[in-house]
């Protein structure tokens, strides 16, 4: 039995983590924390045996574990991993990781030397629909990849808390960054596994279309260029409507995803399948975190100290890259490998 910690009772925590960690035999989550008074009583309601703590200095310091799940929003969590890691915890961590490479550096440093895991939530990876799609790349389905078109529209960021507090994701000095940091972290994980390399370049727009009040951007345009392929990537908060958009393009055929379904169409046959819940279906997917779970756990099992920080620090670059190269009118600019770990 694994005793581990949640940092940061939200609503990813509650809807997203909580009914995975809940499902398991080999869990116990044995203990909570969050700086807002009020989420008490939720972990009263949802974790009736585990200990509430009234900060996570307070966890750390006060709860025998064997990990925790850092759920607080994104400029906490360096600090929080640092410290967990040096009191002996691995760590699960929400994305974005890091919001910076010189934090990628100091967390990636400090697992190394604690000899902890350290595993950032790319639950996208687990999604019906790019399972899927994953598969068919990887079976050489539509042949070498030479192009990928990828929306992401939303009308608005997701909401904090109950609605009522202000949104930290509009904050850039908690988030980070707009759109781009929010969603875009996705794809720069899930883009690159399909293609199996680190892109040459990349290059980006940021720009404020409908939500002026906002001190982040609320679209990004970016590109990637590949060896033999290029990606465009489109991420807005300024859309009419909520949905996704994704099509691969090979040299012997295309892979889309519509809705709920991944279509495969070559020499002229196209075959459907069915993988809902569409991507654009809610905020959390508790059934993706699953996975995620039972990834991180086998990580803890084996000793794999790296997790998948490779795949964590290509996002922090090209994240980084983006906003870089916006800032200079969009200049294409190189991607350098800077890996600091194996892939999980």
């Amino acid at each position: 039995m694994r005793r581990g910690g949640i940092i940061g009772l939200g609503n990813v925590a509650i809807h997203g983590h909580l009914p995975g960690w809940l499902d398991r035999p080999d869990v116990l989550i044995a203990a909570a924390a969050d700086a807002r008074p009020g989420q008490r009583a939720e972990c009263q309601r949802l974790l009736p045996e585990a200990r509430w703590y009234d900060s996570p200095d307070e966890l750390l310091e006060g709860e025998p574990l064997d990990f925790v799940d850092i759920c607080t929003p994104p400029s906490s969590h360096a600090p929080l991993i640092e410290r967990a890691v040096d009191r002996g915890l691995h760590v699960l961590c929400e994305k974005p990781l890091v919001s910076s490479r010189e934090e990628l550096r100091a967390v990636a440093g400090a697992s190394s030397r604690a000899g902890r895991v350290l595993f950032a939530v790319h639950n996208w990876h687990h999604a019906p629909m790019i399972r899927r799609a994953t598969e068919l790349v990887r079976d050489g389905e539509i042949g070498p990849l030479r192009s990928i078109l990828w929306e992401t529209l939303r009308t608005r960021p997701a909401v904090a808390g109950d609605g009522r507090e202000q949104n930290w994701r509009v904050d850039p000095a908690v988030s980070g960054g707009g759109v781009l940091t929010d969603h875009g972290w996705h794809v720069a994980y899930i883009v690159p596994a399909w293609m199996g390399a680190r892109p040459l370049t990349v290059a980006a727009r940021l720009e404020t279309r409908r939500h002026a009040a906002f001190a982040v951007e609320d679209t990004a345009a970016v590109r990637l260029a590949f060896p033999e392929a290029t990606v465009d990537i489109l991420l807005t908060w300024a859309a009419d409507e909520r949905g996704n958009r994704v099509e691969l393009e090979g040299t012997e055929g295309r892979i889309e995803l519509m809705g709920d379904t991944v279509v495969l169409s070559r020499g002229g046959v196209e075959r459907r399948f069915t993988c809902p819940p569409a991507l654009s279906d809610g905020s959390h997917h508790p059934e993706w975190f699953h996975q995620v779970a039972d990834d991180f756990l086998a990580c803890m099992a084996v000793g794999k100290v790296a997790g998948n920080l490779a795949e964590a620090e290509l996002c922090v670059e090209i994240v980084a890259l983006a906003r870089q190269s916006s800032e200079r009118g969009g200049e294409p600019l190189a991607c350098e490998a800077t890996a600091v770990g194996g892939r999980a």
